[in-house]
C-alpha cells in the first residue's frame, strides 16, 4: 500500500517553478532581504507586501487560494473547492477543503474546513499546480472522484448529480488504472468499485 502511495505521488507532483517565488512565507522573506530590518525596509519601500501573518508577496494583491495554501503547505485542497477547480461544477464554495494527515494539529482558520485523512491514504493522487502566481497542492481527478463516490451521502443530491454528469463526460480523459489502483486501497473498496461500475463508467 506504502508502495502504491508513494509511487502516485512521485508520478504526480511537479516541481515548483519561478512563477511561485513570489509568495513568501516570513522565514523566506527573511531569507529573501537578508534579516528582519531589511524586509521592514522592503516592505516600507513597497519592494514586498505582507498580505497577511506570515505571508508576504513582491505583488500586491494574491489570490486567497494560494495565500491558504501557503500557509499551510503539507495540506491538500480536496472536496468542493477541488471539484469547483476542475470545473465539474459551478458552485463557488464558500469555505476551502482541505485534507491533512489524521495525526495533524487543529488548524484555526474560518476560512479552511480542515478534513483528517488517514496517512497511508494522504498521499495518494497529490498534485501541484501553478495558479495565479502561486502553487497549491490539490488532488488530482481521479482521486476526486473516489472522494465523490466514497462521500455521496455528506453532500447535497443535486451537487453530488451535477458533478457525476461531469465525470460521465470526460471520463474518456482519466487514467482508470490510476482510479482502479486508488480504489483497491480505500476503505470499503468493494462499494467504490461497485459504484464506478454502475454509477460512472
Amino acid at each position: 500500500m506504502k508502495m502504491i502511495a508513494i509511487t502516485l505521488m512521485q508520478k504526480k507532483e511537479k516541481k515548483c517553478t519561478e512563477v511561485c517565488k513570489m509568495l513568501l512565507s516570513f522565514n523566506e522573506a527573511v531569507k529573501e532581504y537578508g534579516n528582519q530590518y531589511q524586509l521592514s525596509q522592503a516592505l516600507a519601500q513597497q519592494k514586498v507586501y505582507k498580505i497577511e501573518e506570515g505571508i508576504y508577496s513582491t505583488d500586491q494583491y494574491v489570490s486567497e487560494v494560494v495565500t491558504v495554501m501557503k500557509k499551510y503547505p503539507k495540506a491538500v485542497l480536496t472536496g468542493e473547492y477541488a471539484f469547483y477547480f476542475y470545473g465539474l461544477t459551478d458552485i463557488v464554495p464558500e469555505i476551502y477543503d482541505i485534507a491533512t494527515p489524521s495525526k495533524s494539529a487543529r488548524l484555526k482558520d474560518a476560512r479552511i474546513r480542515q478534513i483528517y485523512v488517514r496517512e497511508d491514504i494522504f498521499p495518494l493522487g497529490i498534485e501541484e499546480r501553478n495558479v495565479a502566481g502561486g502553487i497549491i497542492r490539490i488532488y488530482d481527478k481521479e482521486r476526486m472522484l473516489i472522494e465523490l463516490l466514497r462521500n455521496k451521502n455528506a453532500m447535497p443530491y443535486d451537487l453530488y448529480k451535477e458533478i457525476l454528469l461531469h465525470y460521465r463526460q470526460i471520463i474518456t480523459e482519466l487514467q482508470l488504472w490510476r482510479i482502479q489502483e486508488y480504489a483497491a486501497v480505500f476503505p470499503k473498496s468493494k462499494m467504490i468499485s461497485k459504484a464506478l461500475d454502475e454509477e460512472v463508467m
